[in-house]
C-alpha cells in the first residue's frame, strides 16, 4: 500500500449507525511498517463538528494556518482520536495533503488519551 502515517486522504467514512456515510478527509494513523504490507489501514476521522474542541482526544486544526493548508484541510476541523476505523485500500482515495511531524506528535497525544494509553 502506498500510503504513509500522517497522510490526509479522502474516504467514504462509515456513519456510526451503519448507514453509508459521507466522503470526508481521514488521517492515516497506522504505523508505516503495516502500511507497506497490509491492504488496509487504521484511519482517524476529520470532522467539521467542533463540539469536541478542547477534548484531549481531539486535535483542533485551524484552517488559516500553513499547517492546515499543507494537509489539504480547508476549514476549521477536528481530527478525532476516538473515531477510528479500519479501511481497505480501495476505500482510501485521493491524497489531499500530509500532516507535519509536529502535528503527528500532537495527534499521538490525542490517540493516547482516546485509547487510555497515557
Amino acid at each position: 500500500m502506498n500510503i504513509q502515517r500522517g497522510d490526509v486522504l479522502k474516504a467514504r467514512f462509515p456513519h456510526a449507525s451503519g448507514e453509508r456515510g459521507k466522503k470526508r478527509p481521514v488521517v492515516v494513523v497506522q504505523a508505516d511498517n503495516y502500511n507497506r504490507r497490509l491492504r488496509h489501514a487504521v484511519v482517524a476521522e476529520v470532522t467539521g463538528n467542533l463540539e469536541g474542541k478542547g477534548d484531549p482526544a481531539c486535535l483542533f486544526v485551524d484552517s488559516s494556518t500553513p499547517e492546515a493548508q499543507a494537509a489539504g484541510l480547508t476549514r476549521d476541523c477536528l481530527i478525532s482520536g476516538y473515531l477510528l476505523t479500519l479501511m481497505s485500500e480501495d476505500r482510501l482515495q485521493e491524497r489531499i495533503g500530509r500532516l507535519s511531524a509536529e502535528t503527528i506528535s500532537k495527534l499521538d497525544m490525542c490517540l493516547k488519551a482516546a485509547l487510555g494509553l497515557g
